[in-house]
């Protein structure tokens, strides 16, 4: 039965609700212009929102700049934070004679523990 009350409806696809009695919020569009790839793009964006002034382009994945009038806008880059590696953020906790002291224990750990598992398994085989 429910097989008949659903068929010819795309469940997901569409949705049911009207537009009726909706008011949109006012948008404007900026462009964007890419750095490497020269291609446009143009978003759509709140017109009381801040578009921002760097934009990743759609074709090429590099920045894209925000183009204003004749010109684009200039993006500055100082401010922006140098991504720290695992390496970096462990030198901040820990020296390198630390470092290597506790690569010496784990060395010596592992080393004892494939030591004693050959012994066990000499034992096996002479058995």
């Amino acid at each position: 039965m429910a097989d008949r009350s659903l068929r010819g409806i795309r469940l997901g696809a569409q949705s049911l609700q009207s537009e009726e009695g909706v008011v949109f919020h006012e948008r404007t569009q900026q462009t964007y212009t890419c750095t490497v790839c020269a291609r446009d793009t143009t978003l759509t964006f709140a017109a009381d929102a801040e578009a921002p002034q760097a934009w990743e382009c759609r074709t090429c994945g590099s920045e894209a700049v925000l183009r204003v009038g004749d010109g684009t806008v200039t993006v500055d880059h100082s401010e922006d934070k140098i991504p720290r590696t695992h390496w970096d953020m462990l030198l901040e906790r820990r020296t390198i004679p630390e470092l290597e002291e506790l690569l010496e224990e784990r060395l010596a750990f592992i080393r004892d523990r494939r030591g004693a598992g050959d012994d066990v398994t000499k034992q096996k085989i002479s058995a």
